[in-house]
């Protein structure tokens, strides 16, 4: 029997066991209709097997087909093969190989940086949230899939790559190159290191504000939080802010957790779908933070499960939140075994709804005006232009690096693993499948550092222009005015009840 038969028989066998057990319960007519549109399927891939100009593995044009469908349904659902599901679960326990950003696509379909991990080498050549990413490799990325530019970006640490990116705000495009690397990426950062390298929390110790930013949601984020909340209720903190800024979201199960350590009871967040059963998340009392006030920074990078948080505390009166309303990224993807396990369907099965029952999603039809997303509370709305949010990022950046000292580059660079140890949603449940980040290095080795106020930690030193061919357009300290404002909502909080005593 001629080998293209013998493949049309057994694809027709697979396909009709497929068209019995889908069609089960279904009207006679519905049947007709999947048996033969699945046998137009067998048809097209037993046509481009004979007739393309050149030999295609049959697994390739079926794994081709699944990643189109899925890819068309929304930029959340993916199909994941045996290779990529192996560092797909890497990335949930927070070891990454690449440069260190998240990849999704922009209304125009345009690639774009959802965020890079604080101190990756993306960070550190200056990619910012919002860049959209024109080339890689010299290859445009018109066109281009989530999947197939995680597949570019990411190698073996040591090899080198560049990217063509368009910073927010900005007209002329910029060639970034950097060194892939390999790193466990801690998701819970402070506002500075101290002199032993060990992030500090404090951000006010004068008035005992403390400062924790979560960069992502994985695995450890959890524990890494209750240290730092530890270290900070042993130095008397007695308000908190918590920055959700640029977090692109990451686990569920990290989210409710979070939340569940400021928040002692009532609803954390629900879910809602077409095929799965409503699932509501509640808060339990014991080990809970509730003794001090609270504000949460968010911005438009703000998403997934930074928007289950914060939308969490804000619900529930626990903190103010102080910012830019947030990405609108409310879905639920499942992770959905096929071949054994061995590769997954990643499928969006359901909407994330507030502890008000109000929609977090921001559907693609969606408008400002509609309900999705968390919003700032009422007069703490401070917004930043594309260009205050770069310098911003940058700034943000370039202190992170300045309080690794002058030998960041040799003390925060992963040292490269054997060639067998490269290892990538980098965060599930994300806005986009991210490339997976990698480790940290400061090519600038400047020792100079701006000088920083006493009491007034956060107002934010100049960039140090690690990246020579772009710079702020001046070169004065950036003031980060939307951590100010949660500066100053604490204060009047802390103040509240020694002015009270004071009118008595």
């Amino acid at each position: 029997m001629p080998r293209r038969n013998l493949f049309a028989i057994l694809m027709v066998g697979a396909v009709s066991l497929l068209c019995w057990q889908t069609t089960q319960g279904a009207r006679p007519k519905d049947k007709d209709e999947v048996m033969e549109l699945y046998g137009l399927f067998v048809d097209a891939v037993e046509q481009v097997e004979s007739n393309y100009v050149r030999p295609v593995s049959r697994r390739e044009l079926l794994e081709n087909a699944l990643k189109g469908m899925l890819q068309n349904l929304d930029p959340h659902s993916a199909y994941i093969n045996e290779s990529d599901w192996k560092q797909f679960k890497q990335q949930i326990e927070g070891s990454f190989s690449g440069i260190g950003i998240q990849v999704g696509l922009d209304d125009n379909n345009r690639l774009k940086v959802i965020a890079p991990l604080p101190g990756t080498p993306a960070h550190t050549a200056g990619v910012v949230a919002g860049d959209v990413v024109l080339e890689i490799e010299g290859k445009t990325t018109e066109g281009m899939t989530i999947d197939k530019a995680v597949d570019v970006l990411k190698g073996r640490p040591g090899t080198s790559v560049a990217i063509k990116v368009l910073h927010p705000g900005t007209e002329k495009a910029e060639t970034l190159s950097m060194k892939r690397a390999l790193i466990d990426v801690p998701s819970v950062l402070g506002d500075n290191r101290g002199p032993d390298g060990r992030w500090s929390y404090m951000l006010d110790p004068r008035r005992k504000i403390g400062y924790i930013r979560i960069t992502s949601f994985i695995q450890k984020t959890t524990d890494e939080l209750k240290k730092a909340l530890d270290q900070l209720k042993e130095q008397g903190m007695k308000a908190l802010i918590l920055d959700l800024r640029d977090n692109p979201g990451g686990l569920l199960s990290a989210a409710v957790e979070i939340s569940d350590l400021f928040v002692d009871e009532g609803t954390i967040v629900s879910t809602k779908g077409r095929n799965t059963a409503p699932k509501t998340y509640e808060a339990h009392k014991e080990g809970t933070f509730t003794d001090f006030p609270m504000v949460v920074l968010i911005n438009e990078g703000s998403a997934s499960a930074a928007e289950i948080v914060s939308a969490c505390l804000q619900d529930h009166k626990r903190a103010k939140v102080v910012g830019q309303r947030s990405f609108g990224k409310g879905s639920v993807q499942n992770i959905m075994e096929l071949e054994d396990g061995n590769s997954v369907l990643k499928l969006t099965v359901a909407t994330y709804f507030r502890p008000s029952g109000r929609n977090i999603h921001k559907f693609k039809d969606a408008k400002d005006s509609d309900e999705w997303g968390v919003s700032p509370d009422p007069g703490l709305e401070v917004k930043f232009t594309p260009e205050e949010h770069l310098r911003w990022a940058l700034s943000r950046r370039d202190r992170d690096l300045q309080s690794l000292g002058a030998d960041a580059k040799d003390k925060s660079a992963p040292k490269e693993k054997k060639e067998d140890a490269d290892k990538e949603e980098a965060r599930p449940d994300d806005k986009g499948k991210p490339e997976a980040p990698a480790g940290k290095s400061d090519d600038s080795k400047r020792d100079d550092q701006a000088e920083q106020r006493p009491g007034d930690p956060h107002r934010q030193t100049p960039p140090l222009h690690t990246n020579a061919k772009r710079k702020p357009r001046d070169d004065t300290p950036f003031v980060d005015r939307q951590l100010e404002k949660a500066v100053a909502v604490l204060k009047d909080k802390l103040d509240a009840p020694a002015q009270a005593r004071a009118e008595k």
